[in-house]
């Protein structure tokens, strides 16, 4: 597996390494000791999750605090705009955003460590399947959202497509109104 580093710091672009022939493809989604040596961070995952979100729905900008999560994320199937927000008061980057495409096609997987926003958009026409593993269990009465939309950020969203969120994510904070991890 390859580790990329992002222009925000601790967040990572993972690509495993796939080997392919006429039967098909295999690689390694997940090894504790690689992702160990790779992030510099050993993490106990304790939850997996998988989505499936049609052509177009955008979901997010999604954190917890207290009990942050650190996710490590990925597509299965379809592709998706992946989208991280630096929501580190102490850090340089504070507000700043990155995006990936993740896909079933590049294998891409995206570690994204306690202390960011996160959200993503479907691109492929069939949907997506998004699978995570997150470093703590889901805590709905303390999960934010911020506004996907907010001109302080100014995420580059595709318009490919109109955009379909939930009524939950449509009525997020804005990013200067939302609370930040110390």
């Amino acid at each position: 597996m390859q580790a990329t580093e992002t222009a925000l710091s601790g967040v990572l672009i993972l690509e495993p390494r796939r080997f392919s022939d006429e039967r098909g493809f295999f690689f390694e989604s997940f090894n504790a000791r690689n992702f160990a040596a790779l992030t510099g961070c050993r993490v106990d995952f304790l939850q997996d999750n998988h989505s499936y979100s049609r052509a177009g729905v955008l979901r997010g900008l999604h954190y917890q605090l207290p009990y942050s999560q650190g996710k490590l994320v990925r597509v299965s199937s379809g592709s998706v705009l992946d989208v991280v927000v630096d929501l580190r008061a102490s850090s340089p980057t504070l507000g700043k955003s990155i995006t990936v495409e993740l896909s079933a096609e590049n294998n891409r997987q995206m570690w994204i460590p306690e202390g960011f926003a996160h959200g993503f958009q479907v691109l492929s026409a069939q949907g997506a399947d998004f699978l995570y593993k997150t470093s703590d269990y889901w805590a709905p009465e303390h999960e934010h959202c911020i506004r996907w939309d907010d001109p302080d950020l100014a995420v580059a969203w595709s318009q490919d497509r109109p955009i379909i969120v939930s009524d939950k994510d449509a009525r997020g904070l804005s990013f200067r109104d939302a609370i930040k991890f110390p």
